[in-house]
């Protein structure tokens, strides 16, 4: 069983002893602890509201009744919108005047995870700052509830889906004749969570023929949940036999999108942002940001446009406070997260759907010759499982010690670019499980894998 307190939220494995797994008891206490930061941050007086929403996991239904209960215990009233996309909830805090939000999901973890990620009034996940003021409540357990006429109440909104995709279809940017003349045949894989709901629905309002697969809500994953090429070989399959323009892939949580190409090819999930990134700035001059986990080939296309790349430590919360000052117009992860400010400042599989078919439509062009058009990098992806013993500052201090003679970033974890080589790597701690992240990137799959291999030998040695 596991349990992960961080300033992002909990996560963990449900079932098991309480402080060991993601149980009840647990829940309590950080809902308990989210509610009293919501109320210092607030001293109007007023009755405050969280929204709520969730993935289609199968604890997700006990999640939010335990949840919801703690919260109107502590005088807060919540608006529970049901099954939810993340980017769903995060636009939903602002849209419905909340004072926070909360998302039960664990995003790319297998069925018996959950988690408890927290928004603030913005809509946007906590601060640094912010998660270690909650984290300091949590450990204090000082609660004091509400008598029985201060009680909150809680009020059922599953509408917003529909207030989401219709913000997504109204963006300037978002071609919609041309989508509907370009006729594209798509498959979707939602892997049986919200994305079977979200997904179709957008693509049906811009007259695109879905065939669906994985799209039943009922959070018994077809396959790992993970996006990544080895866990989707069925859609890569499906999509030429059944002469689809292409193959459609989010997250349990629908904030990552991943892109199949018409030959069953895979776009490639860094490549997500790269794409929308091209058509955004081929509109709207302006700068972008990724985290340093993400590919160089963002810089690639900012510079091709004039504009100036940056990049940012790693998690949501990161790169959306690097974009703010910056003012850039796209920005994202890596893993298929595209954040594009027009809309709201969060990972959105839902507008990076949008955005690609725009591009797609309006270039006339396969799925596969888009990719073909951007710079070829390749990423090997690691991780090391930590033990109580390892010695993660003295494992980050080694490689940095030992590459000072090259470009380095120690914002999150070590990142050491080899510029003159367009190779890089980045070695960081995991906010979610407990490993070391190692990921490598260069202008071949060899040799991304041979510097991953050096590096944890290196580590190993």
């Amino acid at each position: 069983m596991t349990l992960i307190k961080s300033i992002s939220g909990i996560r963990g494995t449900i079932g098991g002893s309480a402080g060991d797994a993601l149980t009840p008891l647990d829940i309590v206490k950080f809902a308990c602890a989210y509610s009293q930061w919501i109320k210092e941050r607030n001293k109007s007086g007023e009755r405050l509201k969280i929204v709520i929403g969730r993935d289609a996991r199968p604890s997700g239904d006990m999640v939010n009744r335990v949840i919801s209960g703690a919260l109107i215990a502590s005088g807060v009233d919540v608006i529970d919108l049901g099954p939810a996309t993340t980017p769903t909830v995060e636009m939903a805090v602002p849209g419905l005047k909340a004072d926070g939000g909360i998302i039960l999901t664990a995003s790319h973890n297998p069925k018996q995870w959950n988690a408890l990620k927290l928004l603030d009034e913005r809509g946007e996940f906590l601060s640094a700052a912010d998660g270690q003021t909650l984290l300091a409540l949590v450990d204090k357990s000082e609660f004091t509830f509400s008598e029985v006429d201060d009680i909150g109440q809680i009020t059922y909104n599953d509408t917003y889906l529909d207030e989401h995709v219709g913000a997504v279809l109204r963006l300037p940017l978002v071609d919609i004749d041309a989508i509907y003349r370009a006729n594209f045949r798509v498959v979707v894989d939602a892997v049986n969570s919200v994305g079977g709901i979200a997904i179709p629905r957008l693509l049906a309002s811009l007259g695109v023929h879905i065939i669906e697969l994985n799209c039943t809500p009922d959070g018994q994953f077809a396959h790992n949940p993970e996006p990544l090429p080895e866990h989707l070989t069925e859609i890569a399959r499906i999509t030429p036999e059944k002469n689809a323009d292409l193959g459609i892939v989010v997250d349990p949580d629908v904030d990552r999108l991943a892109l199949v190409c018409e030959d069953g090819s895979f776009f490639g999930e860094e490549y997500t942002l790269v794409a929308v990134a091209d058509y955004v700035l081929g509109k709207t001059a302006g700068n972008t940001v990724s985290n340093l986990s993400s590919s160089r080939a963002l810089r690639d296309i900012t510079e091709k446009h004039g504009g100036q790349y940056y990049s940012s430590a790693v998690g949501e919360v990161n790169v959306v406070t690097e974009m703010k000052r910056v003012n850039a117009v796209i920005g994202g992860e890596g893993n298929g997260g595209v954040i594009y400010p027009e809309l709201h400042y969060g990972r959105d599989a839902l507008v990076g759907v949008a955005l690609f078919l725009s591009h797609l439509a309006q270039k006339r062009i396969k799925c596969s010759e888009l990719r073909a058009q951007y710079p070829d990098y390749f990423v090997s992806k690691n991780r090391i499982t930590l033990t109580p013993e390892t010695d993660i500052d003295g494992i980050l201090r080694k490689i940095k010690d030992k590459y000072s003679s090259f470009r380095i970033s120690d914002i999150d974890g070590v990142r050491v670019d080899f510029d003159s080589e367009k190779k890089w790597v980045h070695l960081r701690k995991s906010n979610t499980e407990p490993i070391i992240r190692i990921y490598a990137e260069a202008a071949s799959a060899a040799e991304a894998a041979s510097l991953a291999k050096q590096i944890m030998e290196e580590l190993e040695g």
